[in-house]
């Protein structure tokens, strides 16, 4: 007599959240910034969820679920934009367990995303940043030619803090005038090199060699990163590279706005805006603009038209006679 097979039991949410992180690890290449907000997001719904739905099964939560727990959040006092990215983080998740089987449907596709102020970030004029950038000396930088070489780049090439801390030395093509940028998922493209940030960054080179010479006894020590570090802390611990973190880069950036009298509010995402900004008032092509700037969609670029509007709009009502 054959025994009854024991049904199979489901996967925990616990399970399918983890299954779901590792399917960005692995398949796209998601950063670890990535991983770590929809980690946050998935284990906060789920864990509500496991309380509310209980552990029988996912495919027991409904859109009505997602959204009594989205006024949860609200009563917590978090904001429609956060509240806006857990829902971002569970639409995709119900979206992947929708194409594995796990779901019939993607319950929270049901769910409308929170309406949210159009916030216009705040880019300093094109004076501004040449002041800025051609103004880094030791009163406002621990290492001068190092965060010039930075702000050249973040400015000059817009590109991501995070793809500025993952450039190696080897990304750079001297004769091609261009480095190459590893962004987001993976996605890689070239930039062009301009003048200024190719000198600043050959400036900062020379200096990078002889710290590094100085610690190793003459020899050069062996680090793949671009930029490293003040004290070229890790640089002997196994796998060391002493390259620069995300969040050195945006104190290092802060200081230097606030010394020279920019808004506290600047980071490096600033000087990537001040980048397409500053291209479209100077009339470069969208498109082109989108590639620089490595966006999937142009609708992402096109942000920056609603900014030199803005910008323009204000101009006109301040100087127009017609407009007082």
């Amino acid at each position: 007599m054959n025994a009854t097979a024991a049904p199979a039991v489901p996967p925990s949410l616990g399970d399918l959240v983890a299954g779901y992180l590792h399917m960005l690890t692995n398949e796209r290449g998601a950063s670890a910034h990535t991983l770590r907000a929809y980690e946050r997001e998935l284990r906060g719904f789920a864990d509500w969820a496991a309380g509310h739905c209980g552990e029988a099964g996912v495919d027991r939560i409904e859109h009505t679920h997602i959204r009594v727990y989205l006024s949860t959040l609200y009563d917590r006092g978090l904001s429609k934009a956060s509240a806006a990215r857990a829902l971002a983080a569970i639409r995709s998740w119900f979206k992947w367990m929708a194409r594995a089987g796990y779901v019939e449907r993607n319950a929270a596709a049901l769910v409308a995303t929170p309406k949210l102020p159009k916030h216009l970030p705040r880019v300093p004029s094109i004076e501004q940043m040449n002041r800025v950038v051609d103004s880094v000396d030791e009163d406002a930088a621990s290492w001068p030619a190092r965060d010039r070489a930075i702000l050249e780049l973040l400015y000059g090439c817009g590109i991501r803090n995070a793809e500025l801390t993952g450039l190696n030395l080897n990304d750079i093509y001297w004769a091609n005038e261009a480095i190459l940028v590893r962004g987001k998922g993976q996605k890689q493209r070239y930039v062009p090199l301009g003048d200024a940030a190719a000198q600043a960054l050959r400036t900062y080179l020379a200096e990078r060699s002889a710290r590094l010479a100085a610690v190793g006894n003459g020899r050069v020590a062996a680090t793949p990163a671009l930029f490293v570090n003040l004290r070229l802390r890790g640089l002997g611990k196994p796998g060391g590279q002493a390259r620069l973190t995300t969040r050195s880069v945006g104190r290092i950036v802060k200081r230097i706005a606030i010394l020279r009298g920019l808004s506290a509010d600047v980071h490096p995402h600033t000087l990537r805006h001040a980048f397409g900004t500053h291209l479209l008032e100077e009339g470069a092509d969208l498109r082109a603009i989108q590639e620089l700037l490595g966006h999937e969609r142009l609708s992402t670029t096109q942000r920056y038209t609603q900014l030199t509007t803005a910008q323009l709009t204000e101009v006109y009502d301040r100087t127009h006679p017609r407009a007082k």
